[in-house]
């Protein structure tokens, strides 16, 4: 099932107007970056962060796994009720992005 477009709609809104925060289509689905790399995917409605040490720290008690797809590395999976927590989860998303190397060109 592809995630739906109000799905999207919320959780940019939510990030709004977190810094150069941009989607891209991909097969249905969605990859998430923030200041030019991927810090997530949103999959069958379901937001999914890669896992960082220092976004594992800042999660605490929510920490949760799960796959984006199968086969695909373990993300953390953040629940609906934390993604209505406009500042928790601008505040994750930019722990998570300052955690991750650029990508190599």
């Amino acid at each position: 099932m592809a995630t739906s477009q109000s799905t999207m709609d919320f959780i940019l809104d939510q990030l709004d107007p977190a810094d150069d925060i941009r989607t891209r289509k991909m097969f249905g689905e969605y990859a998430l970056y923030c200041d030019g790399k991927v810090v997530g995917f949103v999959c069958d409605d379901t937001l999914f962060l890669k896992i960082t040490e220092a976004g594992k720290k800042f999660v605490g008690d929510y920490y949760q796994e799960g796959c984006a797809w199968e086969g695909a590395k373990p993300s953390m999976v953040i629940d609906g009720d934390r993604i209505e927590e406009r500042g928790w989860l601008r505040e994750l998303i930019s722990i998570t992005a300052a955690s991750l190397p650029y990508s190599k060109k």
